[in-house]
């Protein structure tokens, strides 16, 4: 029974393990698909030559992490061998039906939770708070620049047909009145457009350089067309202008303050 728990368990810290390297890499500016794609892949080692590989590389805190899962990925992976090494011996001792029953349950029970929305991003919540806690990986390039910090980050969103910023303008999207700033865009082409002004199309295919709440930015990148992407385009809105009058006030008294003295 022990080389199966110990298989079950070897798995789950591997998922866990390239979900910290999916939240690292979105602290430096990749969007959370890209992120996890590229976990993934230096996990297992699998080394896609892409574009979005060639962004992991040439940037210096996105190639230690992907060193780091490269080697956790060899070592997870000599772990799972030797497990199945174990349970395959203990197997032919006798028990196999109730150790094959206690291998499937646990492969559910991790595909369910490791599949399920609510999880999925309390994990990534967790481990976000962690990751800014204890290690400086919340792109480092940039704080100096823009003065990172109380959960405003730079990242990266791929436009998918789906997504509601999809085929709009910047001025019919109205992203500043959530709080988010876009500081460029690449064509799928390759083109780079600087500082796009409002007349500026968004389209499939695009990426975006985002700054803003990271909040905010992660709902945006999930975010799909019609009536319900509608309605989460206009409490964004609603939320930032109350935040916004909320630091208006606070910032009165220091004003008044300073007209008095």
């Amino acid at each position: 029974m022990t080389p199966i728990i110990t298989l079950v368990g070897t798995l789950v810290v591997s998922l866990l393990v390239t979900r910290i390297g999916a939240v690292a890499f979105q602290l430096t500016g990749l969007s959370q698909e890209v992120a996890r794609f590229q976990a993934r892949s230096a996990f297992t080692g699998v080394g896609f030559t892409t574009n979005e590989a060639e962004k992991i590389v040439n940037h210096p805190v996105r190639r230690k992490i992907a060193g780091l899962l490269m080697l956790s990925g060899n070592l997870g992976i000599a772990l799972v061998i030797a497990s199945m090494i174990s349970a395959s011996s203990a197997v032919s001792a006798g028990n196999q039906f109730v150790q094959f029953i206690v291998l499937i349950i646990g492969l559910v029970v991790l595909y369910v939770v490791g599949t399920h929305r609510w999880v999925d991003q309390t994990i990534s919540r967790v481990i976000e708070w962690a990751l800014l806690k204890w290690t400086t990986l919340d792109v480092r390039d940039y704080v100096s620049l823009l003065h990172l910090a109380d959960g405003y980050v730079v990242l990266e969103l791929v436009v998918k047909e789906s997504d509601w910023i999809s085929n709009r303008s910047l001025a019919e999207a109205a992203l500043s009145s959530e709080g988010v700033l876009v500081l460029g865009l690449h064509r799928a082409s390759g083109k780079y457009v600087g500082s796009p002004n409002g007349e500026t199309m968004v389209k499939t295919g695009d990426t975006l350089s985002l700054y803003g709440p990271i909040d905010r930015l992660e709902e945006l990148d999930i975010r799909q067309k019609g009536y319900h992407g509608d309605r989460a385009h206009r409490i964004a809105v609603a939320t930032q202008s109350e935040q916004v009058k909320e630091q208006d006030e606070e910032s009165e008294p220091t004003e008044q303050s300073h007209d008095a003295s």
